[in-house]
């Protein structure tokens, strides 16, 4: 009895120390994978945490010539977030985190997203008519034409109403080239769409978007007029703030700014004609491209060097937002035309990739 006695107290004690092993083990796998969370900065303050390189494991010696080239073309400021703390923040040319900027094209996505939300509130439906918000002549076309012409297409850029014309968006100036859906160009219309979402929310949309997403997510700034264009204008710091809410999904921390779904449909090809672009957003890593003021499909990627997840906003002088969903990145770069005047893409693009590849590989 006393033999089987001590057995079985061995056994206990066996049980009780594999037991804790396995539960110590258990700990320490947690910790040891414990997934770093997305941050995101108060909306009152300055303070924004910060991530080193040497914690990534990035390769250290290329920074400085990362730095140098955006010094060369005319770089004012520039951003690296992962996982929403910053890791690289620079300033170039008179520039600080003070001071503002315009945003150009890259703006557009502002509009996309302010479309996102109206739409999640049941004020609008991208599907539905231009016409329906803004009323039957909203441009000179034939009014079965104009018909044609939803949300969707303003966004998407496959309005079907000539480019050609100038940034003049009164009704005068829109003029017909073929039905809606069936010609991708890059089109000023888009601000329309501004148009319909004041229209519809019955307030400017000035305050609309400062209620509903700006001071949502704690970004400064202000719309001026440049051009006959509603322009966006803010510090280096607001523009991280924005591509953080979209690398996000449309969320920011607790709260759904815009609904996932619209963010998803906004980034992905909105159309059969042009594949990298989305609603105002545009798209790497597909098969074609089309680029403003052309009809020309161009074959392969946007921007090679970039990862091919990576979609971006890019406004004239290459103001740009770069986000890469597989890398957790957001990039800002901020500043006058890194070598001549452009739309949009230019080969500053890819010459910056290469830079940032090495970098981060």
């Amino acid at each position: 009895m006393k033999i089987i006695n001590k057995t079985l107290l061995k056994i206990f004690f066996f049980l009780i120390i594999f037991s804790c092993s396995k539960e110590n083990s258990e700990l320490n796998d947690t910790v040891d994978n414990t997934i770093e969370t997305l941050y995101f900065p108060d909306l009152d303050s300055n303070v924004w945490k910060k991530k080193s390189i040497t914690e990534l494991n990035w390769n250290t010696t290329q920074l400085q010539p990362l730095l140098d080239f955006l010094d060369t073309k005319n770089t004012k400021s520039f951003i690296v977030l992962y996982k929403g703390k910053i890791v690289v923040e620079e300033y170039f040319n008179n520039h600080s985190n003070t001071s503002i900027w315009y945003w150009a094209s890259a703006g557009k996505t502002l509009t996309s997203t302010l479309s996102g939300i109206a739409q999640d509130e049941n004020l609008i439906n991208i599907n539905a008519k231009v016409s329906d918000y803004l009323g039957l002549g909203w441009t000179s076309i034939p009014l079965e034409k104009e018909n044609l012409i939803t949300c969707k297409n303003l966004l998407s850029m496959n309005s079907g109403l000539d480019d050609s014309l100038g940034e003049d968006v009164s009704p005068s100036n829109l003029k017909y080239i073929t039905d809606a859906e069936q010609r991708w160009a890059y089109h000023n219309v888009y601000v329309k769409m501004q148009d319909v979402i004041a229209n519809a929310s019955q307030q400017t949309f000035t305050n609309y978007f400062n209620s509903k997403l700006k001071d949502k997510i704690g970004m400064s700034g202000i719309w001026q007029n440049l051009d006959d264009l509603n322009v966006f204008w803010s510090n280096t710091r607001s523009m991280a703030r924005f591509g953080l809410l979209i690398s996000a999904n449309g969320k920011w921390e607790n709260s759904q700014i815009v609904s996932e779904n619209f963010i998803t449909e906004a980034t992905n090809t909105s159309q059969n004609i042009n594949n990298s672009y989305g609603y105002l957003w545009w798209l790497n890593g597909k098969e074609s491209y089309h680029l403003p003021q052309s009809q020309i499909t161009f074959t392969g990627e946007l921007i090679p060097n970039a990862p091919e997840d990576m979609f971006c906003a890019l406004g004239k002088n290459d103001q740009k937002i770069y986000i890469v969903p597989a890398k957790d990145l957001v990039i800002i770069r901020m500043g006058e035309a890194a070598n001549t005047s452009n739309f949009a893409l230019s080969s500053f693009d890819n010459d910056l990739w290469e830079k940032i590849n090495a970098l981060i590989d």
